[in-house]
């Protein structure tokens, strides 16, 4: 019967990525990263001047790691919010290079750029003060450079899992490497191709839990229960997602992000999108707990092997009960540590908690975390039933020996 269920499933979740899949070619074009001529070039910092209460960009010391800077002393023009405590010698920055763009001919250091596109935005400046030549590249603020630590950290945590974990913990940065294939070949190129984004985050998720599951627990009864448990649960997320989505008014537009995807591709549901995104945001937790859940079932059959299914249910759910408790406010800190800044900003405007509450990104968040948690809620009963039902008792040795020896005996009447 599991198998029958799980077949089915997939064979619902293959279907739904042919007809889904985007193909070869998206009608969604690529926007140029930035305008012509305009180049990122890599530098270290050596020197940044005290900021104090500045208002205007600060100029920051730094020396060219690569061409046509190598080895260059150049100066960079870094806004206040960013010198004032993130910017120190040392630093590898990326900055952008405009070139011919960033002087203004034959006008003197000081004089005001024209505006040039760069990543979409016009950048606005003065040429560096100081400049002997009208020729010299102005280079402005862009990123950090984090390939390198980031890389490091990567692999710190792989080797830790990799020594606590074993082969267990691998297994799921494999299936969470087949999760992430599937958002970035499947559902956003879907998405762009025009398909509905709640329906593409619906078979994105069903086809980022069999890899997840599998890989990491293996194939058994008790994994496939999982499945199952997590199947339930964003049965019950989009219902409830599609049911409140629009009546607590969640347009999907808050944001710097959304406007430019707006502006880009004016053709999408904002909605729907942010829809699909609270789709896919509790599937991680909800994971956890239909993981767990039967794993509980599984070991408490294996200590009360004469529990009927009901015990096992009802202790089960003493557990169950622990990870909801647990899971409301660890996705309620998530958010707050998150969203740290946007709270503090709010918090200084003079109005209501409740209207603070309801208002743009917060609520939006809001609605994201209290979607997530009913689904996860109403998953943990429905897994824990199958867990009560499907965990049988274990053989005793006694057990055993009398199997043995009715398959002796059939075999020698054979």
């Amino acid at each position: 019967m599991l198998t029958a269920l799980v077949l089915a499933l997939l064979a619902a979740t293959l279907t739904g990525l042919l007809v889904l899949w985007p193909g070869a070619s998206t009608p969604a074009a690529e926007s140029e990263f930035l305008a012509p001529g305009v180049e990122i070039v890599p530098v270290t910092v050596t020197e940044v001047p005290e900021v104090g209460d500045a208002e205007e960009t600060v100029l920051v010391e730094a020396v060219g790691r690569a061409d046509p800077l190598d080895g260059q002393r150049v100066q960079v023009e870094v806004p206040p919010q960013i010198a004032a405590d993130g910017v120190r010698p040392g630093d590898r920055l990326r900055v952008l290079d405009l070139g011919a763009q960033g002087t203004t001919g034959a006008g003197a250091a000081g004089e005001p750029l024209d505006g040039e596109a760069v990543d979409g935005e016009i950048v606005e400046g003065e040429a560096l003060a100081g400049a002997e030549d009208a020729s010299a590249p102005v280079l402005y603020y862009f990123d950090h450079e984090r390939a390198m630590p980031l890389g490091l950290l990567l692999l710190a945590y792989l080797l830790l899992v990799a020594l606590v974990a074993r082969g267990s913990g691998l297994r799921a940065m494999a299936g969470l490497a087949a999760g992430v294939a599937v958002v970035l070949w499947f559902m956003l190129p879907a998405i762009f191709a025009g398909q509905d984004p709640v329906l593409v985050a619906l078979v994105a998720a069903s086809a980022m839990i069999f890899p997840c599951v599998y890989f990491a627990h293996g194939i058994s009864v008790r994994t496939t229960t999982a499945v199952l448990g997590t199947f339930g649960g964003i049965a019950v997320t989009v219902l409830i997602a599609l049911l409140a989505g629009r009546a607590t008014g969640m347009t999907g537009a808050d944001g710097d992000a959304a406007q430019i995807l707006h502006s880009s591709f004016p053709e999408l549901s904002l909605s729907a999108v942010f829809l699909a995104g609270v789709i896919i945001s509790g599937l991680g937790a909800l994971n956890d707990v239909t993981i767990t859940q039967p794993s509980s079932a599984w070991e408490l059959r294996a200590a009360m092997p004469s529990a009927s299914r009901l015990e096992v249910f009802t202790a089960t759910m003493r557990i169950g009960r622990d990870h909801i408790a647990s899971t409301v406010y660890t996705l309620a800190y998530a958010y707050i540590g998150s969203a740290l800044p946007l709270l503090m900003y709010a918090s200084t405007i003079n109005r209501s908690l409740l209207d603070t509450l309801a208002s743009g990104e917060i609520a939006a968040e809001i609605f994201r975390t209290l979607v997530a948690s009913i689904g996860l809620v109403l998953a943990i009963p429905l897994t824990t039933a199958i867990a009560a039902a499907l965990a049988a008792p274990p053989v005793s040795a006694d057990g055993r020996r009398s199997r043995r020896r009715q398959l002796q005996e059939r075999l020698a009447r054979f």
